[in-house]
């Protein structure tokens, strides 16, 4: 081969190199809109594959339509119930909510005699005279409260709520292409990462899947725990509506600490109620129960499927959920797991390398 077919075939080297990244910028920002469901997609078909590949070793032959439209059904449904079921306890509740705003903004709302024992009780009480006591007030304050509400809804209403109610659709359907296609696609990822990254390649994948999966065993199934803990704790402490608040707070402990915000706010019902002993005790149980899953349970689950310390999971975790929103809490682990992989494999390189 001479000088010149050298730098032809250079050429067209740097040719296909440039159309590919052209190609591969043009079609991300195509489906930029798309592509976390696409994301979500791919973390549920990772977190049911264990579940679905035994369905398909029982059913072969339903896995061309059957089992892939059964299980988006089944996550449709995973996420639809709650959330009507949550709408419809919202809707019973809207009405004696719209009774007690009347009463007050008619009469005002007198100062709950357990304010006198909370730290600072005379600015508090101080406010409450000032906002709630009087009916002129308590009406000044739910005309602001109403402005805000409405004008949130309005956007929560409008573009936001049919972008969302899209994106959904499209992360359903695109689970069920993925699950359709699952042997094919795990086939050619495989074979792509081998031929990108080398040997290496193969061990970034597993690694990914395996901090995704680990992710969702630390963050869902003990959130879903710890809700259901509380859950008991709400119904004997006298919380209303117990395990809505049980269900509001398992989905807040998915975010590490979030959970607190929950109890707080079952305490500030009690506090309402005059039950100042279940309040103290309610955030008393759930600081524990907080304190056992993110200090024990959550770092044994995450950080052994990750193979990370458990600092930089989280910060993963929160990293990811301030960039990506609720998807980060799945993505974040699993991009960190992949960067401290190929920082280790680079290290071991250069030890092989100084040692031989």
């Amino acid at each position: 081969m001479d000088l010149s077919d050298t730098q032809r075939l250079r050429r067209q080297f740097w040719a296909r190199l440039m159309l590919a990244a052209g190609l591969v910028l043009t079609g991300l920002w195509l489906s930029a809109s798309f592509l976390p469901a696409l994301l979500w997609a791919a973390v549920i078909g990772i977190a049911i594959d264990p579940l679905y590949a035994r369905a398909e070793a029982r059913w072969p032959r339903g896995r061309t339509a059957v089992l892939p439209a059964l299980a988006t059904l089944l996550i449709a449904a995973l996420v639809l119930v709650p959330l009507a079921l949550g709408l419809i306890e919202a809707a019973r509740e809207a009405r004696v909510l719209f009774a007690w705003l009347e009463q007050a903004r008619a009469y005002g709302l007198p100062e709950p005699a357990w304010i006198a024992t909370l730290p600072f009780s005379g600015e508090i009480s101080g406010w409450w005279r000032a906002h709630l006591a009087t009916p002129e007030a308590t009406t000044l304050e739910w005309e602001r409260l109403r402005h805000a509400i409405l004008s949130e809804q309005s956007q929560l209403l409008g573009r936001g709520l049919l972008h969302r109610a899209v994106i959904f659709l499209f992360t359903l359907a695109a689970l069920f292409f993925l699950l359709r296609e699952r042997a094919t696609l795990v086939a050619q990822l495989g074979r792509a990462a081998r031929k990108l990254f080398g040997p290496a390649g193969e061990r970034i994948g597993v690694q990914v899947v395996r901090s995704v999966r680990g992710t969702i065993d630390g963050l869902v199934l003990v959130g879903l725990g710890e809700g259901a803990v509380m859950a008991v704790v709400y119904l004997a402490a006298g919380v209303p509506h117990p395990f809505l608040f049980g269900l509001l707070t398992a989905i807040a402990a998915m975010i590490p600490f979030g959970a607190v915000v929950m109890f707080a706010l079952a305490a500030a019902t009690l506090l309402g109620q005059g039950a100042v002993g279940w309040a103290v005790a309610v955030v008393a149980i759930g600081l524990v129960v907080v304190g056992i899953a993110d200090h024990f349970v959550r770092p044994a689950l995450i950080g052994g499927a990750t193979r990370l310390p458990f600092l930089w999971v989280l910060v993963g975790i929160l990293g990811g959920v301030e960039t990506m929103g609720l998807l980060g809490l799945f993505v974040g682990p699993a991009v960190m797991a992949a960067l401290i992989l190929l920082w280790r494999d680079l290290l071991g390189s250069d030890v092989s390398a100084r040692s031989g």
